[in-house]
């Protein structure tokens, strides 16, 4: 058995997206297994038919992260199929659209559900099993909003932030184990999560479609490519993975001028970020 045949992962999110690439890059490198979690049941059967036509074995479960029920389901069955989990990919993620005071309470758990706490059940699931392995890691996708928090994006730059203070903490509590522990902040990738975006309870409905139309202007990587810069940062044990110019631009920015990012980026990209008129 080579290398790669030992390694299972476990991607979340997989139905699309990164979450779809990563899964098969995972394929492609020839791993014992790959389990794959979404909750778009289409979705997740195009993935795994992708990966099962390059003669790896895949495990596709619907499943919910911010359910901690459900993640434990996911990690069951996913020994009892592989025996073991090399690799967990904290993937799943949604979008909401609308200023602070235009988003209700349950707006914010909905997303804080998925986004941040659907990688904190990850982690606690499958954490034994990775400390198991000889060697294994752990990674967590965040944002270039992990990194800046524009207007109009309180609550995903919230769980974003959020990720990344966890994932970071969690990487010193692991040193001197088997587990690398990894953050990752894409730019503008060409997925679908705007065009999914929930809008406010009390924000403008047609924010929805200009949102759309701002990030497909600024989304230059591919899906693929974020995937390969991915999977190339795990092998490299790069504890920050950051995803096209634009994020290395602007955690370069956001760490030169804390207090001025957004204007600073704003100027440099020739547009306003944010969805409101001025």
């Amino acid at each position: 058995m080579t290398t790669n045949e030992r390694k299972i992962a476990v991607v979340t999110g997989a139905a699309s997206g990164i979450g779809r690439a990563l899964a098969i890059r995972f394929g492609r490198a020839g791993y014992g297994g790959v389990a794959i979690t979404d909750v778009n049941e289409l979705g997740l059967s195009e993935t795994a038919d992708e990966i099962e036509r390059l003669g790896v074995a895949v495990l596709a479960q619907k499943a919910d992260v911010s359910d901690r029920v459900q993640v434990d389901e996911l990690r069951d069955r996913t020994l009892e199929r592989f025996g073991r989990v090399s690799h967990l990919v904290n993937n799943a993620g949604v979008g909401l659209i609308g200023r602070f005071d235009q988003l209700s309470i349950d707006d914010f758990e909905w997303l804080m559900g998925i986004n941040f706490w659907g990688v904190v059940n990850g982690c606690k699931a499958f954490l034994p099993t990775l400390l198991d392995q000889p060697e294994s890691a752990i990674v967590n996708i965040s944002s270039v909003f992990g990194l800046i928090a524009p207007e109009e994006q309180s609550a995903y730059s919230a769980s974003k932030f959020a990720v990344r203070g966890f994932t970071e903490s969690l990487r010193h509590e692991l040193e001197g184990t088997s587990v690398f522990v990894t953050c990752v902040h894409p730019g503008g990738i060409r997925t679908n999560i705007v065009r999914n975006s929930r809008v406010g309870k009390d924000a403008p409905d047609e924010w929805k479609q200009q949102g759309t139309k701002l990030f497909e202007k600024v989304a230059k990587t591919s899906s693929e490519e974020a995937a390969n810069v991915i999977f190339e940062g795990i092998a490299k044990r790069d504890t920050r993975i950051l995803i096209g110019k634009d994020a290395r631009s602007i955690s370069h920015i956001s760490r030169m001028f804390p207090k001025r990012y957004l204007r600073i980026i704003e100027r440099l990209n020739g547009h306003k970020m944010s969805l409101r008129k001025k």
